[in-house]
């Protein structure tokens, strides 16, 4: 398959779809539960279609959102995959209504340059450069790009030009893989 496939679907984005309505049950008040939320109710559809959820993004844009949902499977994502999931979460989402106001969603492979979302990404790429952000700054410093020393249960050891940074998993804003050619 090589890389361009997963290039291209990482770039193509399927799924636009715009949705307007009030919440009749769960509400999504914070981005951090919004993503909690939104995972629990997405994995299991996901996981249906013999996938797996790799991540979940819910970026709001003032009165629009942007809820991202990356899926991932050892043979590689292809468009239809990322179409079914569109169509079969999308289902999910327009019965269950946890977003308040009007969002698009995208669904796309994590690509080369893959965000890390869980401990467990962390540990399968010990060794590999990532770029992060936090929440809030240590030592003076919210970004950070360096390699992936260890992984422990709740922190992320992080070698930055020559020096280590221990890094709780709960500050990490966001992290992704630097992909080198």
């Amino acid at each position: 398959m090589g890389l361009w496939p997963i290039f291209c679907i990482y770039r193509i984005r399927l799924g636009h779809w715009k949705h307007t309505g009030r919440s009749r049950c769960r509400t999504l008040s914070t981005v951090k539960s919004s993503v909690t939320l939104l995972t629990e109710m997405i994995e299991p559809t996901v996981e249906a279609l013999g996938l797996e959820l790799w991540g979940v993004e819910h970026i709001q844009q003032g009165r629009y959102s942007l809820l991202r949902i990356y899926i991932e499977r050892d043979q590689g994502i292809t468009i239809e995959d990322c179409a079914n999931v569109s169509r079969q979460v999308g289902a999910v989402l327009d019965v269950e209504d946890p977003i308040t106001s009007e969002y698009t969603l995208e669904v796309s492979s994590p690509g080369l340059d893959r965000p890390l979302f869980t401990a467990r990404q962390f540990e399968q790429f010990v060794g590999s450069e990532v770029s992060l952000r936090l929440h809030s700054a240590v030592r003076g410093r919210r970004k950070f790009k360096g390699s992936i020393a260890r992984v422990d249960e709740d922190s992320i050891c992080l070698q930055v030009d020559g020096s280590d940074y221990e890094l709780r998993h709960a500050d990490i804003e966001k992290a992704s893989i630097v992909y080198k050619d």
